[in-house]
């Protein structure tokens, strides 16, 4: 009993012998100086050049194609004729209509010769008002077929001149479609024609790189994959709204803004946004925490000595690098290193003297 008493008497006195206050531990971090930038975006995209303007051509009356005067790669010019059909069953419509027309104004000069006739009978009182009735109208129902014969005439002549597919602008064909002898309809693509001196630079992107660039008309650098040096300024012109329901990527076309001869349509093409004037701070990616289901760095308080937890908006993720728009000011100085055991509060000292350099992007 009286061992035991000793031992406790003893335990109170070393413990009456430790500091009032323990030592609070203080962890070394290293840290980057906010310094706000426009920086551009590293995300690059591949695509293609395409024809803004590209017109499938086609007949307007059907038959049988005997001759194809163009292939994919041929200049035209406005009116050169790239196609023709047979014209032999046009030229038979044409002759009967042109005979459908002289026989109904043969008709038509006996009706008025009639009606002429029997009117001056009818003012003298020799014919009877029934016989000039019917006269009339012959004379009117001539003047009537007369007309529609002229009208099938015009159309069989503009029919015979559809035989001749011709070009509606200058432009080069990029497509063909039909061959020589073979049966062609109204409407079905034999060539199709792309001007030259509009180009697109067409995109397919994800939904992660239209962050912040989903807007028409943003500024967009293209270069073709065989010769990166060579840039080419264009404007976003469309975004498409939905995605491809297969890829689930979405088509942006890019109007390049006076390209060079060298591009040629189909060329691949690389391509990123010009960048933002918006000021924002580029970090390491593995500085990221989370608070409050948010994303937030530990930022270094010099007055108190101690890290704190604070939230920011990240407007995009990079390979290794988040790109912070909001959350942090000219100055601040963010944790870098030793934040995987900090607490909210906790005091920090410098690893080094410097501040671990500023932040260059």
């Amino acid at each position: 009993m009286r061992s035991w008493t000793l031992l406790l008497t003893l335990a109170l006195a070393l413990a009456g012998c430790q500091p009032e206050n323990a030592r609070v531990e203080i962890r070394p971090v290293r840290t980057v100086l906010v310094d706000p930038k426009p920086v551009l975006d590293g995300r690059q995209a591949v695509g293609e050049v395409k024809p803004r303007y590209e017109s499938d051509l086609s007949f307007r009356v059907t038959g049988k194609l005997v001759a194809r005067r163009v292939d994919v790669g041929a200049m035209v010019k406005q009116g050169d004729t790239l196609a023709s059909l047979d014209v032999v069953d046009y030229q038979n419509r044409l002759r009967s209509a042109e005979a459908d027309v002289s026989a109904s104004e043969a008709a038509l000069v006996e009706s008025q010769s009639a009606e002429a006739r029997l009117g001056k009978l009818l003012k003298n009182g020799w014919t009877p008002q029934a016989n000039y009735d019917v006269a009339l109208r012959n004379l009117r129902s001539g003047e009537a077929k007369l007309a529609a014969a002229r009208a099938t005439l015009d159309l069989t002549r503009d029919q015979l001149n559809y035989t001749e597919l011709k070009a509606d602008f200058d432009g080069v064909i990029t497509s063909v479609g039909a061959e020589a002898g073979q049966n062609v309809g109204a409407g079905q693509m034999v060539a199709k024609l792309a001007r030259l001196t509009d180009k697109d630079a067409v995109f397919n992107l994800a939904e992660t790189a239209l962050v912040d660039h989903h807007t028409e008309g943003e500024e967009v650098i293209v270069w073709p994959l065989s010769n990166p040096q060579l840039t080419i300024e264009g404007v976003v012109r469309e975004v498409a709204p939905v995605a491809d329901s297969t890829t689930r990527t979405y088509t942006v076309k890019v109007t390049l803004k006076d390209p060079p001869s060298s591009i040629l349509f189909g060329m691949s093409i690389g391509g990123r946004w010009k960048g933002s004037s918006a000021l924002v701070v580029a970090l390491p990616l593995s500085i990221l925490f989370e608070k409050d289901s948010a994303p937030a760095v530990w930022v270094f308080d010099q007055q108190s000595g101690s890290a704190t937890l604070r939230l920011v908006t990240v407007a995009r993720y990079e390979a290794d690098t988040v790109i912070i728009a909001s959350g942090l000011a000219k100055g601040d100085m963010v944790v870098t290193a030793g934040i995987n055991t900090l607490r909210e509060g906790q005091k920090v000292r410098l690893a080094d003297a410097a501040t671990g350099g500023r932040i260059d992007q």
